[in-house]
Order: structure tokens, then sequence, then C-alpha cells
């Protein structure tokens, strides 16, 4: 049910903690190796990856998150052959942290282009999925993307590997560490256009019947915890497995009034999971897992 997510950067040796997220790190593939085979040993077998390249690579375009030597194509290979099955990969397809203007797409006289968008994101899924990636995740919010990517690995005979849709996401007050995490913040306005109004309830649901009209296999709610009403009326409408993603906003204010002796973070983790359990999510990806399974919560 747990994945932990990871922020990977090229080089060599690289475990460079990040100030907004107390406890994750930027690591090099070599490092990450590492990481994940103490947390394979604490039963923790999901990873989901997130690129962050050097700013020098970054382009209109974002053509770094499908080249060859792009990090996370790197990592999966390395992932794969030092893990095998032993391991569920997981990568999130976006251009947010490769475009040196840190949208999620191409952006065109100062609008999203959503179609000009759709085959670049497919050339970075199909990039993940060769390496050996279990799943590709977009969390894009382009329309359309899952269809693309869905025939793009299919017409590539990777019709086995899973899409993981962030079906339903709110343009959120909640991933401001994240950003910090992926340098991936918009250099000029905001993802309003393209990500959810938090005040639209019902639009998740027609969000979510278009993925999977299109070939989502794994539906997505995020954030988590500001939403477990969209989760639940997810669960309700469709068969589908369902994901949660315990955010980095949620995630460092539980790290920040826990280390002010404010809450007791075990029994605040423990209570906002039961909540997205209770509410009808399969998975939930945390930044809590590693910690959660060492320190014996669970």
């Amino acid at each position: 049910m747990l994945v932990q997510p990871h922020f990977i950067v090229p080089g060599q040796g690289i475990a460079d903690p990040i100030d907004a997220m107390p406890g994750i790190d930027h690591q090099s593939v070599d490092r990450l190796l590492e990481t994940v085979a103490r947390d394979v040993d604490l039963g923790l077998r999901s990873v989901l990856l997130f690129g962050v390249p050097e700013p020098a690579q970054k382009a209109p375009d974002g053509r770094a998150a499908w080249a060859g030597d792009a990090v996370v194509p790197r990592a999966v290979a390395a992932l794969r052959e030092r893990f095998g099955d032993e391991l569920v990969v997981m990568t999130d397809v976006c251009l947010c942290a490769y475009t040196d203007h840190g949208h999620c797409g191409l952006v065109d006289h100062g609008r999203i282009d959503n179609d000009g968008t759709l085959p670049l994101l497919a050339s970075m899924a199909l990039a993940h999925a060769r390496a050996g990636a279990d799943v590709v995740a977009p969390s894009d919010m382009m329309d359309g993307r899952v269809e693309a990517i869905r025939d793009a690995l299919d017409s590539d005979g990777l019709s086995h590997v899973a899409l993981m849709s962030y079906s339903v996401k709110y343009a959120s007050a909640y991933y401001g560490p994240f950003r910090e995490a992926a340098h991936s913040a918009p250099s000029q306005g905001d993802r309003r256009s393209y990500q959810m109004d938090g005040r639209n309830r019902r639009e998740a649901l027609l969000e979510a019947e278009l993925d999977v009209a299109e070939g989502a296999d794994i539906l997505m709610v995020k954030p988590a915890l500001a939403y477990l009403d969209v989760v639940r009326d997810l669960r309700e409408a469709f068969p589908h497995p369902l994901a949660v993603y315990n955010v980095s906003g949620e995630y460092s204010m539980v790290k920040a009034a826990a280390a002010r002796g404010w809450v007791d973070e075990r029994l605040v983790v423990l209570e906002n999971w039961h909540a997205f359990r209770r509410a009808g999510a399969d998975i939930v990806i945390t930044y809590h897992g590693r910690q959660a399974l060492a320190e014996g919560w669970l």
C-alpha cells in the first residue's frame, strides 16, 4: 500500500537534504540504490521517482525529460538490475522540472499549449517504460495525455506497463515544499488553468471518467487530506485501484509541529493514513513510509 517518493539528481555520491522536507534528500542514482536497499529490507517495496535535472539542462520544451542520458531512466534501469521484480518502480511523468519556465506543458505566447505537449509527455513515458518502469504516472493535467501515453506504450510493445493517472489533481497550496524539492516552481503565472479548482467537487468525476475511457489503470487524488470527500466519490464511482498522494505540505506541516513537540508524529501520521484508507484509497504515496517502518509504527 505504501509508496516512497524519491528525488533523483545527476552526479555521484550525492545525498543532499531538502530543507523544506526533513528526512528527504536529493540523491544521485548510486545513493538511491543504497537507500532503496535499506527500504526493501524494511518491507517498503514501491517507489515513485522524480527527476531533478541541472539548471543548464532545462529548456522551453523540457527535452531533458526523455533524453538518452536522462536521470530517471538511468535510475529505473539501475533499480531494475539491482532488485528485479522485488521492487515496483513508478515514475512521475511531467515536464515542470525540465522546462525553463516551470510549467507542466509547452507555453505559447503566455498560454499552455495542451495538444502540443501530449507527444512530449508520451516520449517521456516511453523513456521510463523502456528502461523498465512498472508504472508511469502522468501528473501534468493536460487533457488527453492518458490516451497519448497509452497509445505510445501499446504501439511500442509496452502494453504491460501500467498507467497511474493523477486524475484529480487540484491547484493546491499544499505543494510548496515539493516545488523546492523538484525545483519546479513556475517562473511566471500559476497552474490554475490546467490543475483543478479546489472548490469544484463534481469535476473530479468527469476527469476520472475521461482518464478511465482513455486507458488509465490506476486513478489518483492529489492532495489527499483536504480532499477525502473526493476520494470517497471516486471509490464509489469506479472499480479501479485508487491512489492518494500524501503531499509535501501535509508531510512538512506534521514534521514541523512534531519537531516542536506540538503533536505526536506517529499518532498523527497513522490517523491521516487511516483516514485515506477509510475514504477508499488502496495506495498511499507518502514521504513518511520509511520512517513508519523503520520505527515500528505499523
